[in-house]
């Protein structure tokens, strides 16, 4: 075990103090049963420096009773509880919990507070970091709970606690909720959907076609059979949202007075258009081209991206009152400074369009890739040559390969810097260029073009061994000895794009790093006021993705700019229970889209088609929705939550179940301690239980528990609480099964009803499917046990150690 610093707190104010100053690096102790453990197996990445001691504060021990219940305070011990006088004739389940908790002698040390702030039990959580390593799960910054296929006997049969993000959503730039989406089409909820999918992407038709989808490269699933296939229901989402449109994007019902102007039509401006639009601001966005939509409506194929696509897109973002300038080029036709006084913000978006040069002899007889997808029905015009080179290795030199192709080029041969394995272009583009007949040649770069009488007639590959250097920065180095040489008759560089600030002139003094615009990256604000930039003109050649991502950040720095008002928490919430399907366990393979025949492939149809609304349906269920599976072990929560007992902490009060729902990874936060829980007087008027089945010894966790509180009155239940135990991440009411009995007579048929009822929502794993039997016969148990009171001299240990109610 590490050393650490301890200190003996005299006041709740200085041990949240201290917790407060230091966070992550300090921790409280009270019986220190559990975190003793935790530290000497350095189970967690973050080792505390400062462990704080609470027991040392008096008054924090107290077990009394007044007019409003009970109160206990949190270092109260459990073997107090246990053997408390008041408790085992008032409360006589809380006793029976506290005494079914581990050893004597851990129940000597435990205490209340610990017993609920506890960490779980998960043998994947558990493992000790001296033995191999610590497992990486959810619950310690991972992206995968390892019990949903490996081992999970003793693990939730009512699905996860979402404690982290997913994978998915974690290595989304834009970080949509993938599967809080996947949930609602699971459920069928188009709607609910759509609104989830527009809270993160406003271009989810466009980007479903054209994404990288670093999403499904991180889909923890593909580790198991096959990754899920998030683009093809993203595609499916998406348009159906332009399908309707005049539902998802729709004009704001107040203006806010506060008018934007968006210099550049690309997905980083069309997303901020969307935004700022949706939160009331009046937006015009300027475009030099005839057509807005940037990149996406003239450097993307159609058969990637129909032109359709973007201009269905353009009409939504008109129909919300979003207004479209095209032919109109800043800086010639406007002076940008014209838009800084006119404007109460600026937003410069103006893409990366211009020709970077690689300083090869010759290269002004090559052609700028992009200007040849720009400009592919002037080369339809005209016959392309037999043999074409591209030279680039990322989506636009795939792009740029096939359309090639698809004119008429009888040979394409794509050569790039990087090894095979790391080209940019994304694996789906790659499979493509091939089916095409195109060859690529990774690891090459070129060296010298070939020429005869003014005309290109070749070009010279030498090896390249390097693409960074070992800082990491783009530094190519070669083999000059190793060469090889391609024939062709044209040569298309598709090796990246730069940005032409040329538009700012010399009034606006922007601030300029290497011919990108500089920006503070968390608001994307320039060094002018009122001016925001975003996109490739920052940054530099990215995916669509990153410029939607950038286009929300910046989208809510202007607003937060115009208005004064503070940037709210966009993360996604953590805590609750989240569910998948059950089938989702079962090996299968991803949907894949339907391709167009290879015969039948162009310029200008798209290639694939949608997935059906059936395929939508089952892909969903593929899901696993990864979250953490381990159960809650307090045996105290569960009765505590049947009592509907109250724990305040030094921030709040609040009653268990809630408490519970919202945490994820602990019950509180890192600089808020529990001081008490309270039981209300109310408690006294149920019959209350607490049944607990253990496999062997009688320290052993639960496998499954119930604590149950009931009203009967003439043998009718009037009011019921039943808390299943060890079967889910969160003390679990059976609030169904509950509504279900009220009012009626307790009978062996209606116990039996209730145990399937509270058992019915249920997703066993593959193999703690057990646990649902059990739960349904302690269910049924603790039902017919309430027909009639419980004498004090029926309360006795049961062969495992736990107290029961017995019948009289």
């Amino acid at each position: 075990m590490k050393n650490f610093n301890h200190t003996d707190a005299e006041s709740l104010s200085q041990a949240a103090g201290i917790l407060k100053e230091e966070q992550q690096n300090a921790r409280i102790i009270a019986g220190g049963t559990d975190l003793l453990s935790v530290l000497k197996h350095k189970l967690e990445p973050d080792y505390p420096e400062t462990i704080v001691n609470i027991k040392s504060i008096e008054g924090l021990d107290h077990i009394v009773e007044d007019e409003d219940g009970l109160k206990i305070g949190a270092t109260a011990k459990l073997c107090d509880i246990a053997s408390s006088p008041l408790i085992q004739k008032e409360y006589g389940a809380l006793a029976d919990a506290a005494r079914s908790v581990a050893t004597p002698l851990i129940r000597n040390l435990a205490t209340i507070g610990g017993n609920l702030c506890q960490e779980v039990r998960c043998w994947y959580y558990r493992y000790p970091d001296e033995i191999g390593g610590r497992i990486q799960c959810l619950r310690k910054g991972g992206d995968t709970c390892n019990a949903m296929t490996g081992e999970n006997k003793n693990h939730s049969i009512f699905g996860a606690r979402k404690v982290n993000l997913s994978g998915c959503s974690s290595n989304c730039p834009a970080h949509v909720d993938i599967p809080e989406y996947l949930a609602k089409l699971r459920a069928g909820d188009m709607d609910g959907a759509a609104s989830i999918l527009l809270e993160a992407n406003p271009i989810p038709a466009v980007t479903s076609r054209v994404c990288t989808h670093f999403c499904q490269m991180n889909c923890k699933r593909k580790e198991y059979d096959d990754n899920v296939n998030i683009g093809g229901m993203e595609r499916y989402v998406g348009d159906y949202i332009l399908e309707h449109s005049d539902r998802f994007m729709v004009p704001p019902k107040t203006d806010s007075g506060k008018r934007v102007a968006i210099v550049g039509s690309g997905p980083a401006g069309l997303t901020a258009a969307f935004y700022l639009r949706s939160r009331g601001h009046s937006v015009r966005v300027y475009d030099k081209m005839e057509e807005a939509g940037g990149l996406l409506r003239y450097a993307i194929p159609e058969y990637r991206l129909p032109k359709e696509i973007v201009r269905n897109l353009i009409s939504a973002l008109e129909h919300m009152g979003i207004e479209f300038l095209t032919g109109v080029e800043i800086g010639k036709d406007i002076p940008v400074n014209d838009l800084v006084e006119q404007y109460d913000s600026v937003f410069l978006n103006t893409g990366a369009w211009k020709r970077p040069l690689i300083g090869l002899d010759g290269e002004e007889l090559t052609t700028f890739g992009l200007d040849f997808l720009i400009e592919v029905n002037k080369w339809m015009e005209s016959k392309i040559g037999k043999d074409i080179i591209v030279v680039g290795g990322g989506n636009v030199a795939v792009d740029v390969a096939i359309t090639a192709k698809r004119l008429g080029a009888a040979n394409v041969v794509m050569a790039c810097l990087e090894p095979e394995n790391q080209m940019p272009a994304s694996e789906e583009e790659l499979n493509r260029a091939r089916e095409e007949g195109i060859t690529i040649l990774p690891s090459w770069g070129p060296k010298e073009i070939l020429r005869d009488n003014g005309e290109i007639v070749g070009l010279v590959l030498k090896r390249c061994t390097a693409v960074f250097n070992e800082l990491g920065h783009f530094a190519p180095s070669y083999d000059e000895n190793e060469t090889t040489t391609l024939h062709g008759s044209s040569i298309l560089m598709a090796v990246g794009q730069k940005t032409d600030l040329s538009f700012l002139g010399e009034a606006l003094e922007l601030e300029v790093s290497r011919g990108l615009i500089s920006v503070d990256p968390a608001t994307m604000k320039t060094s002018v006021d009122k001016v925001f930039a975003v996109g490739d003109v920052t940054t530099g050649p990215k995916t669509v993705v990153d410029a939607i991502a950038d286009g929300k950040k910046a989208s809510v720095a202007v607003h937060c700019f115009m208005t004064g008002e503070a940037e709210g928490d966009t993360r996604h919430p953590l805590g609750g229970l989240i569910t998948f399907d059950a089938s989702c366990t079962g090996h299968s393979k991803a949907a894949r889209l339907p391709e167009r025949p290879k015969e039948e492939r162009g310029l200008h149809l798209e290639d694939s088609y949608g997935l059906t609304w059936e395929q939508v349906q089952e892909e969903a269920k593929r899901c696993f929705n990864c979250g953490c599976l381990a159960v809650n072990p307090s045996d105290v929560a569960t009765v505590l939550t049947a009592m509907d007992a109250e724990i305040v902490t030094s921030k709040r009060r609040e009653p268990i179940g809630e408490m519970m729902k919202k945490s994820h990874c602990r019950l509180v936060e890192e600089d808020e301690i529990v001081t008490e829980i309270r039981i209300p007087a109310s408690a006294r008027d149920y019959r209350i239980g607490y049944d607990k089945f253990r496999v062997r010894d009688s320290h052993d966790f639960a496998v499954v528990s119930v604590a149950s509180a009931y009203k009967v009155q003439d043998g009718v239940v009037t009011d019921a609480r039943i808390v299943l135990g060890a079967v889910a991440p969160i003390p679990l009411r059976a609030k169904e099964a509950e509504a279900y009995i009220t009012g009626k007579a307790v009978t062996g048929e209606l116990a039996a009803e209730a145990a399937e009822i509270a058992l019915q929502g249920a997703l066993p794993l593959s193999k703690n499917g057990y646990k649902v039997q059990i739960a349904k016969t302690l269910v049924r148990n603790s039902l017919l046990n309430a027909r009639t009171p419980v004498r004090s001299e029926d309360k006795g240990a049961d062969a495992r150690g736990t107290k029961r109610q017995k019948q009289a």
